[in-house]
């Protein structure tokens, strides 16, 4: 069997393929935003709307000591309530007894504003993995995603409400580019999954380490493109990488993905925090990745890489490449030659690929591509040296995988009925 040759760029030679069929990238049950050209509509500026209250994981040290001394209290209580927040994981005054009793609400409420309330959550995989649904002050929605693995625990973050890149597969995108989370509304997803961790709230209670376990890996693959919210999301990051001052986490315990905005790679890659870098790449060919991800009519599949491998000879951090297998969309094993003839240009020992199965979306006629397909795909890469490691999808039942997050009918009912 052959590629038909509509479904292969011009130029490029037949190979044996594992289906001769492409799908186009289409939308289901939505319309696509597009422009005065009819092009995909992208977000890159957050809609204006009314900001969070300022809080203590959206300054650094000293701004916090500031903060304290415009409100008359002594700069030592900074450090205090660092401890409490990024060591004990609380906001709450009645916890802190080393603080003055006459002024700790005021102490409290004035650098530990409440940012998030819990609307739901949703668990599956025997409570190692848990949804949480958060409704933010302005009634925005955002949903992170706590999972639970042999030697560590991984937190899937939100890092803007909705999203501007307007991807036809993603159901995150759907519904547009709210606005972007504040550093400390990134950060607080962290410490909320914390103090549930240090409740006994995760999975079977047998397979705790040790008293003090806590989130180890942060991957920024919830709702939202990373990179489009630079700022905040940096800021973030400084906070759960400060030992002294903020969570004290390790960069490389820390993931960023983006869709491909090129100079914010290369300002990433200048920051000197050794986080993995990750790119959702989704297909190698620009024919298909114009359509599939709409950011790629800025800044082209070849653009990308080379950005990524920037990212690489800067860190010495070996990047990640990301590729959704869509049935019959982009698992076409002329585009794993391909995406290994790209990477292979651009040297050996920098990047790892990880093919992750489509996760479904409600009503979508797309779907992962078959097991035969993906181990062929998987197959092509690892023998033309690019090391390739098929992911595992973790939450699908409870929509909470990569690609599944946004915010339901549902969801917008129970908000409401929560406030």
């Amino acid at each position: 069997m052959t590629e038909s040759p509509s479904a292969r760029p011009e130029g490029m030679s037949a190979v044996r393929t594992t289906t001769p069929k492409q799908v186009r990238p289409t939308t289901e049950g939505w319309t696509q935003a597009k422009d005065a050209e009819g092009r995909p509509l992208l977000q890159f500026a957050s809609p204006k709307r009314g900001k969070p209250p300022v809080h203590l994981a959206d300054l650094d040290h000293a701004a916090r000591v500031e903060k304290l001394t415009e409100l008359g209290m002594p700069g030592f209580r900074a450090g205090q309530l660092e401890k409490h927040y990024f060591q004990h994981y609380t906001s709450d005054p009645a916890h802190m007894t080393d603080l003055p009793a006459g002024n700790r609400e005021e102490l409290v409420g004035g650098l530990l504003p409440n940012l998030m309330t819990e609307v739901r959550r949703l668990e599956t995989d025997g409570g190692d993995t848990i949804k949480f649904l958060w409704r933010l002050h302005d009634g925005a929605l955002v949903e992170s995603v706590l999972m639970r693995y042999t030697g560590r625990i991984t937190l899937c973050v939100s890092s803007q409400a909705g999203c501007g890149m307007n991807c036809p597969f993603c159901a995150t995108g759907q519904a547009g580019l709210t606005r972007n989370m504040s550093a400390a509304e990134i950060v607080d997803q962290v410490v909320r999954a914390n103090r549930l961790i240090a409740d006994g709230g995760l999975g079977d209670p047998r397979k705790v380490g040790h008293k003090d376990e806590r989130v180890t890996n942060i991957v920024f693959m919830g709702m939202g493109e990373p990179l489009a919210n630079y700022a905040r999301v940096m800021q973030a990051v400084r906070t759960m990488v400060d030992k002294k001052h903020g969570l004290g986490m390790s960069a490389r315990g820390i993931t960023i993905s983006t869709v491909g905005l090129v100079p914010a790679i290369r300002k990433l890659s200048a920051e000197e925090i050794p986080v993995t870098f990750a790119l959702s790449l989704h297909a190698p060919d620009d024919l298909l990745r114009d359509e599939l991800i709409p950011v790629n009519s800025r800044w082209k599949v070849d653009e990308a890489l080379d950005a990524a491998r920037e990212y690489f000879e800067k860190t010495g951090r070996r990047v990640s490449i990301e590729y959704a297998l869509i049935k019959d969309m982009n698992d076409h094993a002329w585009r794993a030659d391909l995406l290994a003839e790209k990477l292979n240009q651009r040297g050996r020992g920098w990047v790892h690929v990880n093919p992750i199965p489509l996760n479904p979306t409600p009503g979508s006629i797309w779907t992962s591509s078959d097991v035969d397909v993906q181990n062929e795909f998987v197959r092509r890469l690892n023998e033309a040296g690019i090391p390739t490691t098929l992911r595992d999808t973790r939450g699908k039942e409870i929509d909470g995988a990569c690609g599944q997050l946004v915010a339901t009918e549902d969801d917008q009912v129970a908000a409401a009925a929560s406030v």
